[in-house]
């Protein structure tokens, strides 16, 4: 249905002493793209894009475009200030881009009707698709199943990066033809593939994402052992990288990598010791497997 499948990842933004790193985040990226993800997701959760003014999130937005082809870039849009929001969408939309991630506005709790309308005018003013981010979790709200369908049936509405814990919600979506599902919650990717999901939105697959992009062809072909194998392998860093608050864990392994300081920030803190020791491990045992 949407061009939005296989792995992507949502990438973090690479601090070195309290400013962006843009020759940090071109190695990154660069490094994700000779792994063969699919595409890469720009400010969003993973990466600190709360802590992000306006001007840096569209100047992170703009180093990944001029590396990245534009159909493999996804913005992320967030906020609750729908004046405010809408303004920063149309900065967004000067530049090409394959779409935008948008969750619900976080704090404020609006109402069914309130989401309906949210997502709707967000929709009616974008040139591009959209992704609907469920994520309860960080907004507090969550979505009913009757709502959630009635908002994917908005045609610019293709996608939705489903972290919403219910797995009815998951089931109806999947089922209604109307809209692609990306895993949002790492640890059901396997789970989710094979339910018929398009693919993941992946903060785990910053690290080995070869390993990721297998585990997604694997599911895709058929060849669901396989898989299944390359999925707990992958289990144990998956759970490291969420032992603490995303995306720190995520950052210590990059380090770990040589790919970027381990720097975010405040009031976002570093792993702690036993994390990183933790990391230490569990990349050794997979490049051990890999070699």
């Amino acid at each position: 249905m949407s061009s939005f499948q296989g792995i992507w990842v949502p990438l973090v933004t690479p601090f070195r002493n309290g400013a962006i790193d843009f020759v940090g985040l071109r190695r990154l990226v660069s490094h994700l793209l000779e792994k063969g993800v699919d595409g890469v997701v720009v400010c969003g959760t993973t990466a600190e894009a709360a802590a992000l003014s306006k001007l840096e999130q569209l100047a992170v937005l703009d180093a990944v475009l001029a590396q990245v082809p534009a159909e493999r870039v996804v913005m992320g849009l967030a906020g609750n200030n729908m004046t405010e929001l809408l303004q920063l969408q149309s900065e967004i939309l000067k530049r090409p881009l394959a779409g935008l991630l948008v969750p619900p506005p976080y704090y404020i709790r609006p109402s069914q009707a309130g989401l309906e309308a949210f997502f709707k005018t967000v929709a009616d003013a974008s040139s591009v698709p959209l992704i609907l981010y469920d994520i309860p979790y960080r907004t507090g709200v969550a979505f009913e199943q009757a709502t959630l369908l009635n908002i994917v049936a908005h045609e610019r509405i293709v996608a939705i990066k489903d972290c919403g814990g219910n797995q009815a919600n998951t089931l109806a979506l999947l089922g209604s033809g109307k809209v692609d599902v990306l895993c949002g919650e790492d640890n059901q990717i396997f789970s989710a593939l094979c339910l018929g999901a398009k693919g993941a939105i992946a903060a785990s697959a910053h690290v080995h994402p070869e390993l990721f992009v297998a585990l997604y062809q694997q599911i895709r072909d058929n060849r669901l052992a396989a898989g299944r194998a390359t999925f707990f392998q992958l289990l144990p860093l998956i759970h490291s990288l969420f032992i603490e608050p995303n995306p720190a864990p995520v950052k210590t392994a990059l380090a770990i990598e040589g790919l970027i300081d381990d720097e975010l920030r405040a009031p976002m803190q570093r792993s702690s010791e036993t994390t990183a020791v933790r990391l230490k491990e569990v990349l050794a045992a997979l490049n051990s497997n890999n070699q």
